[in-house]
This record gives C-alpha cells, structure tokens and sequence, in this order.
C-alpha cells in the first residue's frame, strides 16, 4: 500500500491558469520523500489538494488507499499537514491548542491530552504549555504546529517547508525528531527550499515545475547525475597561500587549516587522499560543500524549459 498515490491529478483555476497539469506520483509507506520546485510550481496547490483545503479539477488522490473523495472523513484521520502559515488562535494557550486539534478527530479528551503532552515535550514546548500562542518565538510557534499537526498520530505527515525563519540550532533538533518519528514508521512529505534539508532528510524526491514533476527518483540517483563535487578537507597543518596548488584536483585554500577540493567524474577522492599524504598532510575530517543538490536543481529546471 502506498502513503499517497496521486494519479492524472489537474488544477485549472478561475482565469485559466494550469497550476497542475496531470501529475502522478506515489509515495511508498515509511518513505522519508521531498517534494521540491521554485514558487509557483504547483506544490503548495497539490498538497492544498491532499488536505481538501482546494478542490481538484480532475485526477485522483489516496491516501492509505483511501480514496479522498469517497471516503474524506477516514481519509483526513490517516493525515497531518504542516502549513506555512500559522494557523492556530493565537490567543489560546499552546496546551489547548494541541489538545483541542485532537478532538477535531474523535480523540477522547484523555487521549488527547496524553498525546498532547507526549509531542509537547517531544518538540521542547512542554515548559510553554500554559503560554498564549502570540506570546512565542517565531520557531517556537513552528513546533506548536508541529505537534498540532501530529496529535492524532497520523500515518503521513506532510511538512510544508517546516523550518523557514527557524535557526540552525532549533532546524537541527528538529530533523532529529522527524527522522525518529520516520523511523517509529510515520510516513513523512517534505518540501523546502534549504535543499540540505532535503538531501539529509530524503530518500526519494520529486521535482516539480509549473504543474509537471520533471523528476522523480531517489536522491542517491539524482546526486549521481552531478558532473563534479566539491568537499572541504579540514587538516592536520597550517599552510600558506600558495602552497599545495593543484590544479587536477582543483584544490584550493579555505583558511590556513582547510581544504576545498573539486572533483571531476571518474576522479578519487582517495588519489586525493594520497596526494595530500605525499605532501605530510593528514585529513582531520571531510563534508561536503553545501549547494551541490542546488545546482542539480537549477539545471533540472533548466533542462526542462
């Protein structure tokens, strides 16, 4: 069974504008799966879609096996959407919030308030239970929605990109918990625009672009398709500028301890290695240089004009 299945899926809105176009895509059970394109591509309508807050032209959508249409009800229990916007009273207290969504979905209030507090803990916000909403942080209000949108332990999880305006540190523990609750067999769909994000968190993605996927595949596949990667190299000594130019590598001098190293295809990142080695350089530790899963996006775009 698959978490979602959207088949010939279609949205003409009022004046003729085609913001989906057919598409078709699934996503298989406990997938951890990214959903990326420029604004206006099409994915805030199709998740719009998914969650009946838009109505289809035409096409169909399950979730669960759940036909959205003739069984909307069941359907929504098996779902959890993160939005971009905040969407809860913020005059509230961030434990009524939460507990108040679940009953939304049969929840008994005992078993909401259970669920409550276990997400509401989980998502660091157990000490702002008693809080007003609009009295919180930017990220803190994220969280909220969070575990708004997970109170009734849906099946899937739709995250709308989850972590804009949240800081690295608050970014971090939050990939941390999504990739537990993955793990734990909730189904999770991503979209984002910080594409480390993506390519962290993702096993499979899809690409799409004024209403039509451009590709769908699994991450290891589409970073094969990069020409050259770049890593940065932290070292054991300082150097100099000037010193270790190469050009068969590309490397180049970061600061006085650190590496950036360009790598062609079919090129060895330990023949790297040994060059270093031969020049009484040892590598402490190794990334790779942010951007790499960007430029394969834009050429993706690019290839499809």
């Amino acid at each position: 069974m698959k978490a979602l299945s959207i088949k010939n899926l279609k949205k003409t809105y009022k004046g003729g504008l085609d913001a989906l176009k057919g598409i078709d895509l699934d996503v298989e059970e406990v997938d951890f799966f990214a959903l990326l394109g420029p604004n206006g591509a099409g994915k805030s309508t199709a998740i719009n879609i998914i969650s009946s807050l838009v109505t289809k032209s035409s096409g169909k959508v399950e979730i669960l096996g759940i036909d959205i249409d003739q069984n909307h009800s069941l359907a929504k229990k098996e779902l959890g959407v993160v939005g971009q916007e905040v969407n809860f009273n913020q005059f509230e207290k961030v434990s009524n919030i939460v507990i108040n969504q679940a009953g939304y979905f049969g929840l008994s209030r005992k078993e909401a308030k259970e669920n409550g507090e276990y997400f509401l803990k989980r998502l660091d916000l157990w000490d702002k239970r008693n809080e007003v909403g609009r009295n919180l942080s930017g990220g803190m209000k994220r969280r909220v929605m969070v575990a708004k949108a997970l109170v009734n332990k849906p099946k899937l999880l739709i995250l709308d990109e989850p972590t804009a305006g949240v800081d690295i540190e608050l970014r971090r523990s939050l990939w941390d918990f999504l990739q537990e609750i993955n793990e734990q067999g909730t189904s999770i769909i991503l979209t984002t625009h910080y594409l480390e994000e993506a390519e962290r968190l993702c096993r499979n993605i899809a690409i799409i672009d004024e209403g039509e996927i451009v590709e769908n595949t699994t991450m290891v596949n589409l970073l094969g398709k990069l020409e050259v990667e770049s890593f940065v190299l932290d070292i054991d000594k300082s150097l100099s500028k000037g010193e270790l130019i190469e050009d068969k590598y590309q490397i180049k001098l970061l600061n006085d301890k650190q590496l950036s190293v360009t790598l062609e295809k079919g090129q060895k990142l330990n023949d790297v290695f040994s060059y270093l080695s031969k020049n009484q350089i040892s590598v402490l530790s190794m990334r790779n240089e942010t951007g790499r899963l960007e430029e394969l996006f834009i050429n993706l775009l690019e290839e499809s004009k």
